[in-house]
């Protein structure tokens, strides 16, 4: 094993430079880690949030204080309710500008990874404003792509398709909305009746829909099935909506305290337990005036499910109130299957067509790293998709809050790759040379980003952690986990895209980052409290701030146990 002087000194190349590329290399070099380097294919930090992709209407689920890291406080939102586009844009551009200057390569597409002989790893990168390639050496390497990087389009609706049956409008993904906005207002402008269609119902459908509404455009919006929401007559307070509690309301895959088996393993907590989540999907429907025929209560489940939205108190010219005044036309159940041939209409799953000018495709996104891994890459990592490893039997998780479950996903016997943690593939865990963030789904990415960067940062300094002892433990520990993200949310498309669901702890997020803070051997449930007191303390940002100096005091102390 090298010195913790000579580790420190080898190369971290971080593959992305969203909120989990800028994080992770941020605890990296406060780590002491010399040659760090982030890529981005962007001309500018953010990912996701990245300037050229932001427009006016873009918001955060989260509420204020939920979504900055500990080193530096997120400013109040503009408008004062929730975080916008320009709002995460402008933070990530300061923490970069603050923590990270000289450490980005901007426009720098990574085209291949493999494993270079002997050790370390070989990054083939084009630069995208000389066309250039060449290839980069690192001796360690973490990926963070991210799930909203690679636009998912169904063929039968792509460009192409649109093209080939003479459909002349515009045809984007929501990932592009914000670089044709002006194209499709001046088109308005100049088009008597001119329309859109929306494909899609979750928030890129909606903040799109409620955007173009407010300018006079007239939208109809299509979907399956619209996200679940959280709603309220007035802003919840903290002890509810940024504390423990909903998560001990959801549970999680080890039940740790006494108040969490009450609640999911008993026949009165399991009644409790689901009647509070039917109270809160009617209070949300309720608090926004959702009329019972409301093609807007053919959402997902908030219990359920990961596919929700924080949306807060009521506003005039949201969404859902632009959809009960009738400005937003909603189509549902129904599905926009392709284009018509007339050059001017979609054709939908229910056999009408609908005659538009641009078509919004708000499809959702693909694997990020379906692109950059050759074959043997995938193979050697494991991180490809696969069948369960573990018999499912084994793994049982009879809650009783876990009554009537709805329908399996169809890909459910095709799961997830075998990550451990949502960090480490499970074949590579005993080589402490690549890693991933980013990848585990939560309702608070702020938190869960720097609590897995810290715990990246332990994994590469080679800290005595709690860790699989061979990749075979680490394949049946990930397998266990992929059994119960199967169990707890059956009806969602988490198999579809590894590198946002490779773990899924949504509302259980606290508990997730318990797993994490104990595996480095630090405390856990840090917001406090007491027997009773404890479900509602408020987790911040703050609690981790000092999490380095923790890991430190623990590095030397099993120092001087070895020697």
């Amino acid at each position: 094993m090298d010195s913790l002087d000579a580790v420190r000194r080898q190369s971290v190349g971080i593959i992305g430079a969203g909120a989990a590329g800028l994080v992770t290399a941020h605890t990296l070099l406060q780590d002491g880690f010399e040659n760090v380097q982030l890529l981005t294919r962007d001309k500018s930090v953010g990912g996701v949030w990245e300037r050229r992709r932001i427009y006016p209407g873009l918001s955060l689920n989260n509420v204020h204080g939920e979504f900055c890291f500990s080193s530096l406080p997120m400013p109040p939102p503009q408008n004062q309710k929730r975080l916008s586009g320009g709002d995460m844009c402008s933070y990530m551009e300061n923490f970069a500008d603050t923590f990270l200057a000289g450490k980005i390569r901007f426009e720098t597409e990574v085209l291949n990874i493999r494993r270079a002989i002997g050790s370390g790893w070989e990054l083939q990168v084009q630069d995208l404003r000389t066309e250039v390639k060449q290839v980069l050496v690192y001796d360690r390497v973490v990926l963070c792509t991210g799930g909203c990087s690679e636009p998912f389009i169904p063929e039968s609706l792509s460009p192409d398709a649109a093209v080939k049956a003479s459909f002349h409008g515009l045809v984007c993904h929501s990932a592009e909305f914000a670089r044709h906005l002006d194209r499709i207002l001046e088109d308005y402008k100049a088009t008597p009746d001119y329309s859109v269609l929306v494909v899609g119902g979750g928030k890129s459908a909606q903040d799109m829909s409620a955007l173009l509404t407010r300018f006079g455009v007239k939208v109809t919006v299509v979907f399956e099935k619209t996200h679940a929401f959280l709603a309220y007559p007035i802003e919840l307070p903290a002890i509810f909506r940024k504390s423990r509690f909903l998560s001990i309301m959801a549970s999680h895959i080890e039940l740790r305290t006494r108040l969490e088996r009450f609640l999911h393993t008993t026949w009165l907590g399991g009644k409790i337990t689901r009647a509070f989540w039917d109270f809160l999907t009617w209070f949300s429907y309720k608090s926004l005036d959702i009329p019972e025929n409301s093609p807007l209560r053919n959402s997902h489940s908030l219990f359920w499910g990961v596919l929700t939205n924080e949306e807060g108190v009521w506003r005039t010219d949201s969404f859902y109130a632009l959809c009960n005044e009738g400005k937003i036309k909603l189509i549902a159940p129904a599905r926009a299957v392709k284009y018509a041939g007339n050059g001017k209409s979609v054709l939908l799953s229910n056999g009408t067509e609908i005659e538009v000018n641009a078509v919004l495709l708000a499809t959702g996104f693909g694997s990020s790293w379906t692109n950059i891994f050759a074959p043997e890459t995938v193979n050697e990592l494991g991180i490809g998709r696969h069948p369960q490893l573990v018999d499912v039997e084994e793994h049982v998780w009879d809650y009783t809050s876990f009554s009537n479950p709805p329908a399996s996903y169809p890909c459910s016997e095709e799961w997830v790759s075998s990550i451990y943690r949502g960090i480490v593939p499970a074949r590579n865990i005993n080589h402490r040379d690549f890693a991933i963030n980013g990848a585990l789904s939560t309702t608070n990415n702020g938190y869960a980003f720097e609590v897995m960067a810290h715990w990246i940062s332990s994994y590469f300094l080679g800290d005595k952690m709690r860790l699989p002892s061979s990749p075979e433990e680490a394949t049946k520990v990930a397998g266990r986990n992929a059994a119960w993200m199967r169990r707890r949310f059956p009806g969602m498309p988490v198999c579809v895209n590894q590198s946002n669901n490779s773990e899924v702890a949504f509302w259980s997020w606290p508990q997730a980052m318990d797993d994490l803070l104990e595996d480095m051997g630090v405390p856990i449930m840090r917001s406090g409290g007491n027997w009773l007191t404890w479900p509602f303390k408020v987790i911040t940002p703050a609690e981790i701030k000092n999490l380095r100096e923790e890991r430190c005091a623990k590095r030397e102390m099993d120092l001087k146990i070895v020697n």
